[in-house]
């Protein structure tokens, strides 16, 4: 496997502050790649040091094979877009995105030759005489990218550029930068808090949170098969029960709180009495499944309609009190679907529910 980007035991300190902590990362070439996290985790710092804007306090990071050590951005096979997008207002399109092409040498005529066919490559060709200002945002947001693309980077750096669009925008923005990848086969290293961001776009994800790395996986490794609590709650809805391990032997373990007995897979490293957390997802419950393994009962107390499915929120019911839930209920469904206010039974396999030991 060909890796362009490796992390190796990377940390970064400021002052008394460690932003990244003994993180060793590898991205595949030609990947669209989402380092994903909270606000404040460290995400953009990363980016900084694999763009070459600092460099680590430990650790190496090797592009291509190389060791980047005390080479600067300018050296590096990198382009970064951030969030500002920073187009030149008093540039033509055209000149904007064959700047980095003029710091380069290129005479003029093949300047504009290439932000021509950069242009055809990001569905904007004819726009090359006007002005920032008379495109929309979705618009500006493709010229940087060609921009960036213009100086044939290996690695195409994005610091959550779609954070200031509209929603509407930003979803067809993400089919636009994944379609945009495939085409032209560079690494996209894709920086963003948003989860159905990462979720939508990305070959594999970084889960990050304070400083440290979480869990790398794919989108459906990352959804299904959390490794950490913190993973487990921050990608999608889930519930969550807290308990006691009562039984783990081969891949499940048993799992008694104050609401109930639950059972779910685990990979290993539980033992009897340790305190541990049962998740499952909103869509694994099954209403009137009172023969599964894993039973609850709950009451209703509202519902949200979104269309293909509506999400059911309950208070569960137990001696200790309830907890809320939620259950998504397809629309097929809805006409069984419990009236608000009404007692329900509702249960869940043990295939959908993962058991992590509390942190």
């Amino acid at each position: 496997m060909v890796h362009t980007v490796s992390l190796a035991n990377v940390e970064m300190k400021f002052s008394t502050t460690t932003a990244i902590k003994r993180m060793s990362l590898e991205v595949r070439q030609g990947e669209f790649f989402s380092i994903l996290g909270p606000s404040g985790c460290g995400k953009t710092t990363l980016l900084r040091l694999i763009s070459g804007f600092i460099q680590p306090s430990a650790g190496q990071i090797f592009l291509n094979g190389q060791d980047m050590t005390g080479v600067p951005a300018n050296r590096r096979p990198t382009a970064m877009i951030f969030q500002s997008l920073a187009l030149f207002p008093l540039m033509r399109v055209w000149e904007n995105i064959a700047f980095g092409l003029e710091v380069q040498g290129m005479p003029r005529a093949q300047r504009r030759q290439e932000a021509e066919r950069l242009l055809e490559l990001i569905a904007l060709p004819g726009f090359g005489e006007r002005m920032p200002h008379e495109l929309s945002g979705g618009q500006r947001q493709r010229v940087a990218i060609a921009r960036a693309l213009a100086i044939r980077p290996q690695v195409l750096l994005l610091d959550e550029p779609l954070s200031a669009l509209d929603l509407k925008l930003r979803q067809h923005m993400r089919a636009e930068l994944r379609d945009l990848q495939r085409k032209t086969g560079v690494t996209f290293i894709y920086i963003t808090h948003d989860q159905s961001e990462a979720l939508a776009m990305s070959d594999r994800i970084a889960v990050m949170n304070a400083g440290e790395l979480q869990q790398t996986g794919t989108p459906l490794e990352l959804y299904n098969q959390p490794q950490t609590p913190f993973v487990a709650e921050f990608i999608g809805e889930t519930n969550m029960f807290s308990g006691k391990v009562l039984n783990a032997c081969q891949n499940y373990a048993l799992l008694e709180g104050p609401h109930g007995r639950f059972t779910g897979r685990h990979d290993g490293g539980l033992r009897p009495g340790m305190n541990a957390r049962l998740y499952v997802r909103p869509e694994a419950f099954r209403l009137h499944q009172g023969e599964t393994e894993n039973r609850l009962s709950a009451v209703t107390s509202r519902f949200d309609f979104e269309g293909a499915f509506a999400t059911a929120h309950a208070m569960s019911l137990s001696e200790a009190g309830g907890q809320a839930v939620q259950l998504s209920i397809p629309h097929r469904q809805l006409p069984e679907a419990p009236a608000i206010g009404s007692r329900f039974e509702a249960g869940f396999s043990r295939e959908d529910a993962v058991v992590l030991a509390d942190e």
